[in-house]
């Protein structure tokens, strides 16, 4: 469920017109709805209600400071997989103890600032880091808790690139090496085992994969507890799906919880979980402008103020998002589009023969689905500047990041001296 509707045929996101937002703050722009955070954060820590559970929302699918403060309210924690990650989601106010860093490459500089936060839990993900990690908690007097990322050698996510838990990829330890890394960490100085972390991928949509991999990795915690190893956390990861287009049925939270409780059965252990896309994909939009309707070799092309640059997913993931005017006019008819951007790249595609209410210049549409993994993956490619980002609470919309000037955007750069002559 979201809080984008029509109202008179006018889009609005809560209470505020989506024209409105566009005008103000112009377009492209990313919109965000406060009160679907919340409720898809609630929904997600109603069903685990009976389990001592921490969500840790994960940050790279949205890392807006506001967006951030608003899950810190409610009282989320965070995962993360970088220092910048972990030093936004402390800046929005969320307890260094109530997060996760993640992630197959760790740096010296990024370990060391986590253990000097002081964070609830390293997810390592190989026989090196662990090494290292050893090496520098114990350099600093620290004892960093840890949970080490198994790969259960199951594969899932909606895409080839968002699939993680089979062999070929490079997250995890391998599931037949699990058991000696953790005899090591037992005797390593500076390090304090705490539990077991899995994510096999994002987007999944049937909840049968995740099953298997927690199923092994219940098998695995109680081989573990049998050689004294104490493990007392496990990390369930995220990738829980979310509808992107109308008559799409992702397993829900309720379902989701259930086949946990399932799994877990008698096992008393504190679960961490990391919703990302899940809390706030449906929470956005990305609305452009259409600059041209261009007719050519009896395609119809809608060229748009947007680009890849601005949402990456079609051209990563072939990802498709549902769109929708800004203004419904029942009168016009449908008409088959390729919606591409300015850039010159014919990857500069958001989607090919779409069937959308027949579109003029200076239209305004939204692509729908747009709060994960939107704005965080935007970039400056063509020296297009990154679009702004608005959030919306009731009757209020706040720009919450501003597009950077062209002088902004070259601030850093210089000339080197020899060029100025």
């Amino acid at each position: 469920m979201h809080h984008f509707d029509y109202r008179d045929s006018e889009l609005f996101c809560e209470d505020v017109p989506v024209r409105t937002i566009a005008e103000q703050f112009g377009t492209p722009v990313y919109i965000y709805s406060t009160a679907t955070l919340e409720r898809h954060f609630n929904v997600l820590s109603e069903a685990f209600s009976s389990q001592a559970c921490l969500i840790a929302y994960s940050v790279k699918a949205n890392s807006n400071l506001s967006v951030l403060a608003t899950l810190a309210a409610l009282g989320s924690g965070a995962d993360v997989v970088s220092a910048g990650e972990m030093q936004r989601a402390i800046a929005a106010g969320i307890p260094p103890g109530k997060i996760v860093f993640s992630g197959v490459g760790k740096s010296e500089f990024e370990i060391r600032a986590a253990l000097s936060a002081g964070i609830h839990q390293f997810n390592v993900e190989s026989r090196p880091e662990l090494l290292r990690l050893s090496r520098l908690a114990d350099d600093m007097g620290k004892s960093a808790p840890v949970a080490l990322r198994v790969n259960p050698h199951v594969e899932a996510g909606g895409h080839a690139n968002i699939s993680t838990g089979a062999a070929e990829h490079k997250f995890g330890i391998a599931w037949h090496e699990a058991v000696e890394v953790y005899k090591l960490a037992m005797t390593l100085p500076g390090i304090a085992v705490k539990g077991v972390d899995v994510h096999i991928g994002s987007q999944i949509t049937k909840l049968g994969p995740m099953k298997t991999a927690f199923e092994k990795v219940v098998g695995l915690i109680r081989e573990l507890r049998a050689l004294d190893i104490p493990i007392s956390r496990v990390d369930l990861g995220g990738g829980l799906g979310i509808p992107y287009k109308d008559g799409e049925t992702p397993a829900s939270p309720a379902d989701y919880a259930a086949m946990v409780g399932d799994v877990l059965n008698d096992i008393d252990i504190e679960l961490i979980l990391e919703p990302g896309r899940m809390i706030a994909g449906n929470a956005g939009i990305f609305v452009s402008r259409v600059e041209y309707v261009k007719e050519r070799d009896g395609r119809r092309f809608a060229i748009l103020d947007s680009a890849m640059n601005d949402l990456m997913r079609p051209a990563l993931y072939q990802a498709v998002h549902e769109v929708r005017p800004v203004k419904r006019d029942d009168a016009l008819q449908s008409l088959t589009y390729d919606l591409v951007g300015p850039i010159c790249e014919s990857t500069d595609r958001f989607a090919k023969d779409y069937s959308v209410q027949e579109l003029r210049e200076n239209d305004l549409i939204a692509f729908m689905s747009a709060g994960a993994y939107g704005a965080v993956m935007s970039n400056q490619y063509n020296t297009r500047p990154l679009c702004a980002e608005v959030l919306v609470k009731g009757d209020k919309a706040e720009l919450i990041r501003r597009a950077p000037t062209f002088e902004e955007m070259i601030a850093n750069e210089r000339v080197a001296e020899w060029l100025k002559s």
